[in-house]
């Protein structure tokens, strides 16, 4: 299951990022290790926000519930490469 934070919503919808996030949101459900993502454990580890691809510019900031049923996006932040 996905919890988005209210401002990530119309982050997306500001971005035209909707179908794109939809799409990889399916796939972090199925396969939080496919490769398309690039799921990256961010610094500092020790409080577990990772990241993951959503076109080359975006990438969502997500952490696992402790019982890691549920998945909570917390922003939506430009990446550059």
């Amino acid at each position: 299951m996905i919890i988005l934070r209210p401002k990530v919503a119309s982050k997306l919808k500001k971005h035209h990022l909707e179908k794109k996030f939809a799409k990889q949101v399916k796939l972090l459900e199925k396969n939080s290790q496919y490769p398309g993502l690039h799921v990256e454990l961010l610094e500092p580890r020790q409080y577990g926000i990772y990241s993951f691809r959503i076109d080359r510019k975006f990438r969502a900031l997500f952490f696992f519930r402790p019982d890691k049923k549920v998945i909570e996006i917390l922003s939506i932040t430009v990446h550059y490469q």
